[in-house]
C-alpha cells in the first residue's frame, strides 16, 4: 500500500512543472476488466491520476483497480510512463509502459507479485472547454511471479481535469 501512495504522490507532485495551459492533473474514474490468458476474468472499479511533467513528451500515470472474480480479489496498481500525441482538438492518444504490482486474496491466502504493463490510452474531449471527457485504455500485463501470468485489460471511464 505504501508503494501505491508513493506513486500517487509522485504523480501529483510532478504536475507542478506542467505548462500553464495544461491542468495540473487529470483524474480517471471508471471500470476495468482483466482477462488472464490462462483463463479467468475479473471486473471492478478503476482510479488513476495522470500528470504532464514535460508537455508533448511525457505523461506519468499512477492507478489502482480492485478486480473481483470467483472467490478471488486482486488489487492491481501501476505506474506508467506515457508518450502523448494530440490527434485533434478533441482526441488525444498515449502509449506507455511501466511497472505494476498485484496483491491477490484467494481462499484466505495472499500473494504479491511485481510485473510490467504496456498500455494504449485514448482520451476524448467532447466539449471545447475540456471540463470533462472520457477515456478508453486497453493494456497488456505480465507478472514476474512463478507462473508469469499474462493478461489483457480494458479500462473505460470519465476524465476530470484538476486545475
Amino acid at each position: 500500500m505504501k508503494k501505491i501512495i508513493f506513486a500517487a504522490a509522485l504523480t501529483v507532485s510532478s504536475a507542478s512543472v506542467c505548462h500553464a495551459e495544461e491542468p495540473s492533473a487529470i483524474v480517471e474514474i471508471g471500470g476495468a476488466s482483466e482477462t488472464s490468458l490462462k483463463g479467468g476474468t475479473g471486473f471492478g472499479p478503476s482510479f488513476s491520476v495522470e500528470a504532464t511533467p514535460i508537455e508533448d513528451v511525457l505523461e506519468l500515470e499512477g492507478g489502482i483497480s480492485p478486480l473481483f472474480s470467483h472467490g478471488q480479489t486482486e488489487w492491481d496498481a501501476d505506474f506508467l510512463f506515457k508518450r502523448p500525441w494530440t490527434l485533434s482538438d478533441r482526441v488525444e492518444f498515449m502509449a506507455g509502459v511501466g511497472p505494476s504490482w498485484s496483491h491477490t486474496l484467494n481462499g484466505g491466502k495472499t500473494a504479491d507479485t511485481a510485473g510490467a504493463e504496456a498500455a494504449l490510452d485514448f482520451m476524448f474531449w467532447p466539449w471545447p472547454d475540456r471540463k470533462f471527457g472520457w477515456y478508453m485504455e486497453p493494456s497488456y500485463g505480465i507478472n514476474f511471479g512463478h507462473d508469469h501470468e499474462q493478461s489483457l485489460s480494458m479500462s473505460v471511464g470519465l476524465l476530470i481535469p484538476v486545475p
